[in-house]
C-alpha cells in the first residue's frame, strides 16, 4: 500500500509540480494552523481553554496574516506566560515563511509562467479573421508593416522558431521607419499652410497604427500550436520560406548555397499540416493560404498538395515564386528603370493600388474599358480576367469607394495623334554581381526580347560583371545571344569593372542601365556590402563623365540597386541614387494584398509576363514607360488638359486589338504621377521628356 502511494506520489510530482507545490503549501500551513492553535489553547490561561479549540485557531491565522496582531491576541487572552508569547512570536515567523512567502511565491511564480506561456504559444488564443505569418525571414517585417494601410483595424498573429524579442524588435524598427517617412511625407505636404490650420492638418493625418501583433515561439507545423493560434478562422495564412543563411552550422549553408534545387522540405511539412486544417468542417471559409515557393522540386510538391486539398473548396492556395517575380521584376525594371516607382505604390496598400469588381461584360474587354471611362472619374479601368474567384474587372484607385463612384458621361475635347510605329528602342545593360534570380532575372529578358524583338537590330545588349565561380555556374551565359559580354572580376578589381562599364556605355547608343545585384547567399553581415562598393565604382564613372563634361546627361545611366536589408537604403541613397529597389518589399507588398484580394494573384502574374515569343496575337497585358515624344505623332503631344481628358483620347487614338490605358506620367528627375482621384480636377501638361505610364498589351 505505501509503495503504491509512493509510486503516485513520484508521478503525480512529475506530471503537476505545480499543483504539486501548492498543495504541499496547503498540508504545511494546515499543519501549523492545527499545531500553532493546539499550544496557545494549552498555555492560554482557563477562559480561553474553555473557549475550545477554533478560537485559538482563529487567532493563529490572524498572527500569520498579519504580525502586528501578535499584541492584540496576547491582550485578547488577558493572562500570560513567557512560553505562550515564545509560541505566538515562532508562529508569526513560521506563517511568514510557509504560509505568506510560499503564496506570493507561487502567485508570482504562476504570473511569469502564464507570461512566458503566452509568448511561447502554450497557451490559446481565440480570434477569428486574422491573419497569421508561420516562419519569418527578411520579408516578414513589410509584410506586416504594409498591413497598416488596409483601412482597417488587423489582428497579425506570428508563429515562428525564432526568439520573440528579435522578432519584436524589428517589426517595431520597420514601423519606426515607416512612421518618419510618413511624418515627413505629411509635414511637406502641410509646409504651405501656417498656424493652427498647419497643427491640425499634420494632427489629422498623422500615422495611426491599427495593427496588433501577437508573437509566439514554436514549430510551424505542430498541430496543437497552430490550433492554438485558431488557424482554422484566420482570413489568410501566409507561410514564408525558412532562412538558412541564419544557420549556425555552417556546413549546411554551403550545402544550402551549392545545391539550391534541393528544395524547402520545412514549408512541405508545415504547407501539408496547414492545408489539412484549413479544409476541415469547422474552419472558416473562402481562407487563403499563401505559400513561398524558391525552387522548382518545392514548386511541384505544392502543385500536388494543392491538388489534393483544394477539392473541397474550403480554402485556396497560392504559390508565390518568390525568384520568379523577382527575377521578373528586375529585368523589367533594367529595362524600364521607371516602373520600380510605379510597382512601389501600385502593389502597395498605400497611395494608388488595384481593385477589382465583378465583370459583367463577359468577355468583350474593350466595351467593359470604354463603358467605365464613360462613367466613372476616380478609377481606371484595366482589364477583365477570368480568376479562380471568379470573372472580374481590374481597375487603379485610391480606394474601393472611388471604384463605385459614379460620374456623368464625359469625353475629351482634345484630340491626339499617335505614332503608330512606335516600337521599344534597343536596351543596352551591365549586370553586376549574382544571386539565386540570376537565372530567372534571364529569363524575364528573354520575354521581353521575344516580344519586342526588332527585325534588323538587337534590342538587348548585356554585360555581365561578375565572379568566376558565378559565371561558371551560369555556363558564362552562352545560352543567352544577348549577352553580348562576360568578364570575370571580383569587387576588388575596380579598375577592370570602371573599365568595361565605360566601354559598354560607349560602344552602344541610347540610355544605358547598370543593374547591381546583391548576394542573397551571403552571411548577415556582408549582406549588401558588394552591391554598395559596386555602387560606388558606377558612381565615380558618372562623377567623371560630369566633370570632363558639364552637359553629360546624368539620366542616360540608369543605376538600379538592389538591396536586400531595408535598413542600408539610407547609405546608398547618399549616393544620390534613387532607382533603389529592395526586393524582398515587392514580394511582402503583393503577398500582404493577395491576402486580402486572391484574384490579385492571377493579375500580378500576368503584368509581370511578357508574351511567348513568337505568339500571332498579343494577349498578355502588362505595364510599359513610354517618352511622349516619341509615342505622339510630331506635333501631336497634347496641351493642357485634364487627365480624364488625356486618358480617354489615348484610349480612343489605339487600335482596338492594342489598346493603352495611361495611368499617369513620370517627369525627368523621377517625379512621378498617377491619376487615381478625381481625374477632372488633376491638371496635366506633358512635356516631350516626360514618360507615359501605358497599360496596353505591347
Amino acid at each position: 500500500m505505501f509503495k503504491k502511494l509512493r509510486e503516485y506520489v513520484s508521478v503525480f510530482t512529475v506530471k503537476k509540480p505545480s499543483l504539486t507545490i501548492l498543495v504541499g503549501i496547503f498540508v504545511l500551513n494546515l499543519v501549523l494552523f492545527g499545531l500553532a492553535a493546539s499550544l496557545i489553547s494549552w498555555l492560554a490561561p482557563g477562559s480561553l481553554a474553555e473557549a475550545g479549540f477554533w478560537p485559538s485557531v482563529f487567532y493563529t491565522i490572524s498572527m500569520i496574516l498579519d504580525a502586528g496582531c501578535v499584541s492584540y491576541v496576547i491582550t485578547d487572552i488577558g493572562e500570560t506566560s513567557v512560553a505562550l508569547i515564545i509560541v505566538c512570536l515562532i508562529t508569526v515567523l513560521i506563517g511568514m515563511i510557509t504560509f505568506t512567502g510560499a503564496v506570493v511565491g507561487y502567485v508570482t511564480n504562476y504570473i511569469s509562467g502564464f507570461i512566458e506561456n503566452s509568448k511561447s504559444g502554450n497557451r490559446a488564443l481565440k480570434v477569428s479573421g486574422h491573419t497569421v505569418i508561420l516562419n519569418w525571414n527578411t520579408r516578414a517585417p513589410e509584410i506586416v508593416n504594409d498591413l497598416r494601410y488596409t483601412g482597417k483595424r488587423e489582428v497579425v498573429v506570428i508563429l515562428a522558431n525564432r526568439e520573440s524579442e528579435q522578432i519584436e524588435q524589428e517589426i517595431a524598427e520597420r514601423f519606426a521607419a515607416s512612421v518618419k517617412e510618413e511624418l515627413g511625407r505629411v509635414k511637406a505636404d502641410g509646409a504651405n499652410l501656417s498656424g493652427f490650420r498647419r497643427f491640425f492638418y499634420e494632427w489629422k493625418h498623422r500615422p495611426r497604427n491599427r495593427v496588433t501583433v501577437i508573437v509566439r515561439e514554436g514549430e510551424t507545423y505542430s498541430t496543437k500550436q497552430l490550433n492554438d493560434i485558431s488557424l482554422a478562422q484566420a482570413a489568410s495564412v501566409i507561410l514564408l520560406t525558412k532562412e538558412y543563411r541564419n544557420e549556425s552550422c555552417q556546413y549546411n549553408n554551403s550545402e544550402r548555397k551549392a545545391h539550391p534545387e534541393k528544395g524547402n522540405a520545412n514549408t512541405i511539412k508545415t504547407l501539408v499540416q496547414v492545408a489539412e486544417m484549413t479544409s476541415g468542417e469547422n474552419s472558416a471559409d473562402a481562407q487563403t493560404i499563401i505559400v513561398e515557393v524558391e525552387d522548382d522540386w518545392t514548386a511541384k510538391i505544392v502543385n500536388r498538395i494543392i491538388a489534393h486539398k483544394e477539392k473541397l473548396a474550403k480554402c485556396h492556395i497560392i504559390p508565390v515564386y518568390v525568384n520568379k517575380v523577382l527575377g521578373q521584376i528586375l529585368s523589367q525594371f533594367s529595362i524600364m528603370p521607371e516602373l520600380n516607382l510605379v510597382y512601389s505604390e501600385l502593389f502597395s496598400n498605400r497611395g494608388a493600388e488595384f481593385f477589382f469588381k465583378p465583370n459583367r461584360w463577359e468577355e468583350d474587354v474593350n466595351a467593359a474599358v470604354r463603358d467605365n471611362l464613360l462613367t466613372h472619374h476616380k478609377s481606371i479601368p484595366l482589364t477583365i480576367m477570368k480568376t479562380a474567384s471568379g470573372n472580374h474587372l481590374f481597375e487603379v484607385a485610391h480606394s474601393k469607394a472611388d471604384c463605385e463612384e459614379l460620374s456623368g458621361a464625359s469625353t475629351a475635347d482634345i484630340t491626339v495623334q499617335l505614332n503608330h510605329g512606335y516600337h521599344m528602342l534597343p536596351r543596352n545593360i551591365v549586370m553586376i554581381g549574382h544571386n539565386s534570380k540570376c537565372l530567372d532575372i534571364m529569363n524575364g529578358f528573354a520575354a521581353f526580347r521575344g516580344e519586342h524583338q526588332l527585325p534588323d537590330a538587337e534590342i538587348l545588349n548585356i554585360t555581365v560583371i561578375d565572379e568566376q565561380k558565378s559565371l561558371e555556374r551560369m555556363e558564362f551565359y552562352r545560352d543567352y545571344p544577348y549577352v553580348t559580354k562576360t568578364v570575370a572580376a571580383d569587387v576588388y578589381d575596380a579598375e577592370l569593372i570602371r573599365e568595361t562599364i565605360e566601354t559598354a556605355v560607349d560602344s552602344h547608343e541610347g540610355d544605358t542601365s547598370v543593374l547591381i545585384l546583391s548576394d542573397d547567399a551571403s552571411a548577415d553581415e556582408d549582406i549588401d556590402s558588394a552591391a554598395l562598393t559596386y555602387l560606388i565604382y558606377v558612381q565615380d564613372i558618372i562623377f567623371d563623365r560630369c566633370r570632363k563634361n558639364p552637359d553629360f546627361d546624368r539620366e542616360s545611366i540608369d543605376v538600379v540597386v538592389e538591396i536586400l536589408n531595408p535598413k542600408n537604403w539610407d547609405v546608398i541613397h547618399n549616393y544620390s541614387v534613387d532607382n533603389i529597389v529592395i526586393s524582398n518589399r515587392y514580394i511582402s507588398k503583393m503577398v500582404t494584398q493577395i491576402g486580402r484580394k486572391q484574384a490579385l494573384f492571377e493579375f500580378y502574374s500576368d503584368i509581370l509576363t511578357y508574351d511567348e515569343e513568337g505568339a500571332k496575337a498579343y494577349d498578355s497585358k502588362e505595364l510599359y514607360i513610354k517618352e511622349v515624344d516619341r509615342f505622339f505623332a510630331e506635333g501631336g503631344i497634347p496641351g493642357k488638359c485634364t487627365a480624364r481628358e488625356l486618358i480617354w483620347s489615348v484610349y480612343e487614338a489605339t487600335p482596338e486589338d492594342n489598346k493603352a490605358i495611361v495611368l499617369g506620367y513620370v517627369s525627368p528627375g523621377g517625379k512621378m504621377k498617377i491619376f487615381a482621384g478625381c481625374q477632372d480636377d488633376i491638371r496635366v501638361e506633358l512635356k516631350p521628356k516626360d514618360k507615359l505610364i501605358l497599360f496596353s498589351n505591347h
